[in-house]
């Protein structure tokens, strides 16, 4: 269940989206101004946003600025302003995803399940990137960022922390000496492939007989076995 927040001056509409949101098993809102809109994002913390553009007092637009400056809630904003240069704009300010009116209740569900899958997959793949990984002997702790063996915390640098937990992440699997430069060094990194090979002997000696599980791949790179 997601808690969704339904801004429209359309009193109607707002109340028919909310039922239909009620209805998939959601709590939701509704306010029919900004100033509404902002003071009731601010209290419920919601997990989505459906925003009308055209609303009295602070427009939808405003109101999509002020949220993106505390928040990064994801917003479905709505509109009868069909031009493509106006869809853009809106899109620009922060909005997720774009529906012109009028439009079936089904496709905008359709919507939000959409949004609410990605917010899910996404939630899910943060809280994966900070578990603990415990190889054998090896112990990673994303959050701490510490490293140990056997118990014991081994001193790393930012670059061989980071190539380490790629690998260990991803045991079995081979990455190539230009993967790793550009996602630990960055794309821009000017030096060759030699860092790589340079950090990765570091790391061997820094793990001791854990690092032998670094193993080389001739002619492609290394990987964690």
């Amino acid at each position: 269940m997601a808690t969704i927040l339904v801004v429209d001056d359309e009193h109607e509409l707002a109340n028919l989206i909310r039922r239909q949101l009620e209805g998939e098993g959601h709590h939701a809102l509704t306010a029919h101004d900004g100033q509404t809109a902002l003071l009731l994002a601010a209290q419920a913390q919601p997990d989505l946003v459906i925003l009308d553009w055209m609303l009295p007092g602070l427009d939808g637009l405003t109101v999509m600025r002020r949220l993106r400056e505390r928040s990064t809630v994801p917003v479905l904003m709505l509109t009868a302003r069909d031009d493509e240069a106006d869809r853009v704009l809106g899109l620009e300010v922060g909005a997720d995803d774009y529906l012109t009116k009028p439009f079936s209740l089904r496709e905008l569900l359709a919507r939000v399940r959409a949004m609410l899958r990605r917010i899910e997959l996404l939630t899910r793949a943060a809280t994966d990137d900070m578990a603990p990984i415990t190889l054998d002997r090896l112990s990673l702790d994303p959050v701490a960022r510490r490293v140990s063996v056997d118990g014991e915390p081994v001193e790393l640098t930012v670059k061989e922390y980071e190539l380490l937990l790629l690998l260990a992440r991803h045991p079995g699997r081979s990455f190539s000496r230009a993967y790793l430069l550009d996602h630990i060094w960055g794309a821009d990194y000017e030096g060759g492939d030699r860092t790589v090979d340079t950090h990765i002997v570091r790391l061997r000696r820094k793990l001791g007989g854990v690092g032998e599980r670094i193993t080389t791949v001739w002619g492609v790179g290394y990987r964690f076995e």
